[in-house]
């Protein structure tokens, strides 16, 4: 699939995204857990790169989260958990352009959306608990409201 054949996939499935560069998409997709999902695909001359930001290197329990992570990547299809050199993780994917359909782009970022959307608790919750907890004793201590952190309140209510 050409970087122009992409373009039309995309627009024909209703896609948000930018193309700041003839071989480079970024795709924003709306979640329920995370309020959006962004991801790149870099167009290269044999593969096309599916590379998406889930999070940034836990504060605490890394070891715990990385290995949720590595479980997680024996289920998922066209993409995996990695890690950069900070600790960031992100969702990364490559697939032979010449394997490319609009219903494969299609998968591809459905699983991108699903998986991200679906394991961001999890994810906060092993690396962040502690930060949450503050934000939330934090929020309450001044009448502000945690509506966008209810659900962690069993972290509240365990501490």
């Amino acid at each position: 699939m050409s970087p122009d054949d992409i373009a039309a996939a995309l627009t024909d499935l209703g896609v948000d995204f930018a193309r700041p560069e003839d071989d480079a998409f970024l795709i924003t997709l709306p979640g329920e857990r995370r309020h959006r999902t962004l991801v790149w695909l870099v167009v290269g001359e044999h593969h096309v790169l599916i590379e998406s930001f889930v999070c940034r290197k836990p504060d605490e329990n890394t070891e715990q989260v990385y290995r949720f992570l590595l479980q997680r990547n024996a289920q998922l299809r066209s993409v995996a958990y990695a890690v950069d050199g900070d600790g960031d993780i992100h969702l990364v994917g490559r697939l032979g352009r010449g394997s490319i359909t609009a219903d494969e782009l299609n998968t591809v970022l459905g699983v991108v959306l699903a998986t991200s959307d679906a394991d961001f608790n999890a994810i906060l919750e092993r690396g962040f608990a502690s930060a949450i907890r503050r934000e939330w004793a934090w929020r309450t201590s001044r009448g502000q409201s945690v509506a966008n952190l209810t659900a962690f309140r069993h972290l509240i209510d365990a501490s």
